[in-house]
Order: C-alpha cells, then sequence, then structure tokens
C-alpha cells in the first residue's frame, strides 16, 4: 500500500501506525487539541468508532493545546483547507459562528434527538444560544473545582471551605516552610468564577462588557490578598497550560495543600498523587457560581461536502450513551448527554466515585456566556494580561480593570 505525504502527516501526528483506512471507506480527519490520558482516551474512541462499522473512517491529528490548535484552524480557514471536524474552546464558538465559517448541524440526521444535557450544549452554553443555528455539541465539558490533598486535611481535621473566609483561614493554616495552602492559575477562567462567586457577572446580558464592576474588582483584590498579603498562594510561573501543568505538579508534589483547576484533571490527579485527592465545589462569597469550560464539537463549512457524513457519524457515536460515559469516567470530564448520568446513577457509579459527581452538581449555579464574537478576543488579549499585572505584578486593581474595560469598549 503506497501513502500520500498527507496521510503520512497525519500518522505521524497521531502516533498511530495502523490507522490507515481501508479501500472503500468514506475518510475525515479530526483535528483535536490535548495531550497525556485524554489524549490516549479520544484515540481509543476513535479506534473503537474505526472498528465499529465499515463505511466511515475518522483519522484523529494532534494539533496541540486549546490555543495552538484554534491559530492552526484560523489559518486552516484562510487557506479553504478547513478539515471536516475539530473542537474549539467554548468562548470562541460565537467569533467562528458570525465568521459564518461553521456547518450548521441542526439539518444533519437525529441531530435534536441527541439527549444532550441543556446546561452542556449550546443552548445552555450561551445567553441566547437557543435561538440560534445549531452549531456546535458539546465535547468535553468542564468547571473548575476543587481539589484537597485528603491526608494534609485529615491530620488537621479540616474539610472544604465553602466561603472565601474559610479559604483564606484553611489556605493560611497549610502555609509553612515549604509548602503554600492554595493554589490556582491566573486565568482568566478562574478570575470569572471568583467574580460570578461575588455577584457579578464578566459580560452582562446586554453585551456590555463590565468586567463585574465591583465585583470584578473584589475578585481580583481576593487573589492579591492570598498572593500577596497572606502569601498563602503560590504564584504560579508561566502562562496559559503551563501555569496549569505547574499547579497540578505542585499539588502531586504536597507542596500545595490545596488547588483549583479543571474538572479535566480528575483521573490524572487520582491516579499519580501519592494521597487520597478528595474533589470539592468551589466556596461561595456573596453567592455560589462557576464559569463552564471546556471545548464543543464543530464542523467545518468550508470542510469537503464528502467528508461531512463521517465527521457527523462520528459525532452521533461519541453522543451514545455507552461512549459517553467511556469518555467521562476515565477523563472527569462531564457526562454530556442525559442518558448517560441515569445510567451512571442507576449503576451506583456516583457512590463509588464521588469526586466524579462534583463538577456534575455546579452546574446548578453555572453562569452562562454571553453569545459575543468577541469574547475571546477580550479574554486573551485584553482582560488575561491585566489580570497577571496585577496579581504578579502587584499593579492596581481598579486601574488594571479600568484600562481593560475601556480597551473592550473601544474593540466593540
Amino acid at each position: 500500500m503506497s501513502f500520500s505525504r498527507r496521510a503520512f502527516l497525519a500518522l505521524a501526528a497521531t502516533g498511530c501506525a495502523p490507522c490507515v483506512a481501508p479501500p472503500g471507506r468514506k475518510t475525515a480527519p479530526l483535528w483535536f487539541t490535548y495531550g497525556g490520558k485524554n489524549r490516549q482516551v479520544l484515540e481509543g474512541l476513535v479506534k473503537t468508532f474505526n472498528q465499529s462499522q465499515s463505511e466511515h473512517w475518522i483519522t484523529p491529528i494532534y494539533q496541540g493545546d486549546y490555543f495552538e490548535g484554534l491559530a492552526k484552524l484560523r489559518t486552516a480557514i484562510a487557506a479553504r483547507r478547513a478539515p471536516a471536524l475539530s473542537h474549539v474552546v467554548g468562548e470562541v464558538v460565537p467569533y467562528l459562528a458570525e465568521a459564518n465559517v461553521l456547518e450548521p448541524l441542526d439539518g444533519y440526521p437525529g441531530a435534536r434527538e441527541l439527549d444532550i444535557v441543556p446546561a452542556l450544549g449550546q443552548a445552555g452554553s450561551w445567553i441566547g444560544g437557543a435561538d440560534r443555528r445549531l452549531v456546535a455539541l458539546p465535547f468535553n465539558r468542564s468547571t473548575p473545582i476543587a481539589y484537597l490533598n485528603g491526608k494534609l486535611f485529615a491530620e488537621k481535621n479540616l474539610s472544604a471551605p465553602k466561603t472565601w473566609d474559610e479559604l483564606r483561614a484553611v489556605a493560611r493554616a497549610f502555609t509553612g516552610p515549604g509548602r503554600y495552602g492554595f493554589g490556582c492559575p491566573i486565568d482568566w477562567w478562574f478570575w470569572a468564577a471568583l467574580v460570578g462567586q461575588a455577584g457579578g457577572d464578566v459580560v452582562e446580558p446586554d453585551g456590555r462588557v463590565s468586567l463585574g464592576g465591583q465585583a470584578g474588582e473584589r475578585a481580583l483584590d481576593f487573589w492579591k490578598t492570598l498572593v500577596l498579603e497572606d502569601k498563602s498562594m503560590k504564584p504560579p510561573p508561566g502562562r496559559d497550560y503551563n501555569a496549569w501543568e505547574q499547579t497540578n505538579q505542585d499539588f502531586l508534589g504536597s507542596r500545595v495543600a490545596m488547588i483549583w483547576t479543571s474538572t479535566a484533571f480528575l483521573k490524572y490527579l487520582e491516579e499519580n498523587a501519592p494521597f487520597p485527592v478528595v474533589a470539592a465545589p468551589l466556596p461561595a462569597d456573596r453567592r455560589r457560581a462557576v464559569p463552564t469550560g471546556g471545548t464543543h464539537w464543530i464542523m467545518l463549512r468550508a470542510a469537503p461536502a464528502e467528508q461531512k457524513p463521517t465527521a457527523w457519524a462520528f459525532l452521533r457515536f461519541m453522543h451514545e450513551t455507552e461512549h459517553a460515559i467511556t469518555w467521562a469516567t476515565r477523563t472527569g470530564y462531564m457526562p454530556v448527554t442525559r442518558a448517560a448520568i441515569a445510567k451512571l446513577e442507576a449503576d451506583g457509579y456516583y457512590q463509588q466515585h464521588p469526586n466524579d459527581r462534583v463538577a456534575l452538581d455546579q452546574l446548578g449555579v453555572a453562569r452562562p456566556w454571553p453569545w459575543s464574537p468577541d469574547l475571546f478576543r477580550v479574554q486573551r488579549e485584553i482582560v488575561q494580561p491585566r489580570l497577571e499585572g496585577a496579581v504578579l505584578g502587584g499593579r492596581d486593581t481598579r486601574a488594571s480593570l479600568d484600562e481593560a474595560r475601556a480597551l473592550a469598549t473601544r474593540w466593540r
């Protein structure tokens, strides 16, 4: 059998020598954007799909992290080389939709019968999402959760903090030589959680980028108190997922007693920690609140028409109960269909694995994102560097957020 250069590059990217499509199969590429254990689980599901029928074949192609993958996807769209299937972080979906590059999915067979958890799908993830053409389906969906070093907490007879005041007290109780009480990446997602807990919203229902007003300042000041005043929160080095990875490693090494990060890392932390890992919901200030996160499946309008039926067949496969359960229970992400949740509950899975239930239960206090094409750019280019400047560089809180608000207003 001979190989085209494109096929060779695809195989090299996935490390999957036996992934060549048998003769007669309809094929489509899948661009995906994460590594480690979650990559292994996805590639296993792709293999199951390819072996489960004889009509379609999906070729998975690794594209780096979320941000690297998005940059490559935008380049491919501009060059008219878009893949049939990819997944993207939720904040960018409105931008891509408004640019008219996403394939409408509501006309595909079975699209309205996928039994998606409303809060995780397009309808509940964005304000007004239910009133638009269906262009995104949930994939690896998450909320931020707290992870506790069960051994350390048991030694001090402490439990997960339920309020900001308790979080501050618990973080100080564990801080000492060689150890911090708390760790969290200085990232927009976790700050959005704090803003919601302080009673605000990053973007108002009318689309105004308020950055939470006084609640946004209160959230940022809380981080600064922990890092600069109490010195109980470890300042994470690096940006983006380098900071996330360092936070995980500090937790696994018992250099930090409690961290906030995504439910995406649940199985990784459970399997690699030399101590019991206890997951817990995030604490409240004025109220309980979390954002949802993770990515959504998209199909690209400009992809070759002959690839789209294969891409859709794979999306339906991934939303079948068995496969939604496989993805969730082997990673820590939330099951995206109600049937999957019902089966896990009936089988007693959550009784045996209470950590898996934490993110799912938090959906009751999840705050939807606005459907704004500017949201991703405001997050990435305006707000994120100013959060880092305030917490890690000591810049004035109000001045930092006023500057961000002014830039966001000009952008609109």
